[in-house]
């Protein structure tokens, strides 16, 4: 990993703490884009979220893997509800706003939402009409406490997430 890379500090403090371990070989491969799965089980680590030990009512796609039991415990307290036939798509890339979807969902249940008012509404940015109606309460408040802040006046919600910018994300979250 460069040290002039943006991402290098937020990657060096997720690994610091345990949240990672990057993806073998010495490597975190931070430009891959990021799996559902993935993201999942770095963000319940993030916030000490622990997995079910004997995950039972599960995504039925959920396997038999390092995230199944991180799968279960975000099932059974609502931080997400999977992309619909009891099916959770763990192998899938995750867009930014599925992300942070799932980000808000558990940070709601931990009671950590984050505070603040940067003045600024999802309608302040031009693609605010493509976010999902599922997604809209999750990226309104993101945005509103300067969570989010875009880039070139886009949201990009339906973008995929590289594992920087997820790395970054929590950085941002859990350094302040």
């Amino acid at each position: 990993m460069p040290e002039d890379a943006w991402y290098n500090k937020a990657v060096s403090f997720i690994a610091a703490r345990g949240i990672t371990e990057g993806t073998g070989n010495d490597h975190f491969s931070p430009e891959l884009n990021l799996k559902r799965g993935e993201f999942l089980v770095l963000m319940m680590r993030a916030y000490g979220i622990a997995p079910d030990e004997k995950p039972t009512g599960n995504f039925s796609d959920a396997g038999n893997t390092y995230y199944t039991g991180y799968l279960a415990a975000a099932k059974r307290l609502g931080i997400s509800a999977g992309v619909g036939n009891n099916r959770f798509a763990p192998e899938k890339e995750i867009t930014r706003q599925e992300m942070f979807t799932m980000l808000y969902n558990a940070l709601k249940v931990i009671g950590q939402l984050p505070k603040g008012d940067s003045g600024r509404t999802m309608f302040d940015f031009s693609d605010a009409s493509e976010i999902a109606s599922w997604a809209k309460e999750a990226m309104a408040h993101f945005v509103r406490t300067g969570t989010v802040s875009g880039s070139a006046g886009k949201l990009s919600p339906a973008d995929t997430a590289t594992r920087a910018e997820m790395a970054q994300l929590l950085h941002n979250l859990l350094a302040n």
